[in-house]
């Protein structure tokens, strides 16, 4: 990640929120480009430890969270906190916007 300027971002940016009102329309918009882009599942490593990302989610407070798991257990990781692999997967670039639009 970090290929992209800062044109190509707020373009992104600009197609995720076109028909928005408003901070919470925004984010929807985004979240809805990174959830039919981002290629999941992928791995990566969290606190040294290598985790399944298996898909994304919208929290009821306002936050994209990548759905985690390693083994049985499951934890939901906010996903500008989250490590991307190299090479990241496809669609990343998406959280990279999502990154830019949050400043």
């Amino acid at each position: 990640m970090g290929v992209l300027g800062k044109a190509e971002l707020e373009a992104m940016i600009d197609e995720a929120t076109v028909d928005a009102y408003g901070e919470d329309e925004e984010l929807t918009g985004l979240f809805t480009m990174i959830e039919e882009h981002l290629a999941v599942p992928f791995s990566t490593t969290v606190l040294g430890v290598e985790v399944t990302v298996r898909g994304i989610d919208l929290t009821l407070d306002g936050r994209i969270v990548a759905v985690c798991s390693r083994g049985p257990v499951r934890q939901k990781i906010e996903i500008l906190e989250l490590p991307m692999p190299t090479p990241a997967p496809d669609g990343a670039e998406w959280v990279e916007a999502y990154r830019h639009w949050a400043g």
